[in-house]
């Protein structure tokens, strides 16, 4: 099965709302790894850690479905917009992504950094995808 054939006729909120699923899951499994071995790095035990493996599990999940939703909108939206599906698409959201990403930071050389690098992520995903 194409996956442009299944896009072309599924909504962006359906596409969206699957990407935010499954990479926060992976999200989930990722905190799931890292809040233990930060605990032991702060030398927590009991309650304390149990409370703080919890919550990282939570914000890496959360931060990366927040990722994944606006990139597969912002691509999706551009792809409707353009009527064409290419790497263009994954290349300005993974801009877009990597610019609020870094936006916290409030160094315009972390940004545009981030923006590029996210862009060249975003299109090679697409690229490899397409073939």
């Amino acid at each position: 099965m194409d996956d442009d054939f299944v896009e072309a006729d599924t909504p962006c909120s359906s596409i969206a709302i699957d990407s935010i699923a499954r990479v926060a899951t992976a999200g989930a499994l990722w905190g799931s790894c890292i809040g233990p071995y930060d605990a032991n790095k702060l030398g927590l035990s009991g309650f304390p850690r149990v409370s703080f493996v919890a919550k990282s599990i939570g914000k890496t999940s959360l931060q990366c479905g927040v990722f994944a939703g606006i990139f597969t909108m912002t691509r999706c939206g551009i792809q409707n917009y353009r009527g064409r599906s290419d790497v263009i698409n994954a290349a300005a959201a993974g801009a877009v992504v990597g610019g609020l990403i870094a936006a916290g930071t409030r160094s315009k050389k972390q940004v545009v950094g981030m923006a590029a690098l996210l862009s060249i992520l975003g299109a090679a995903s697409d690229y490899s995808r397409t073939f």
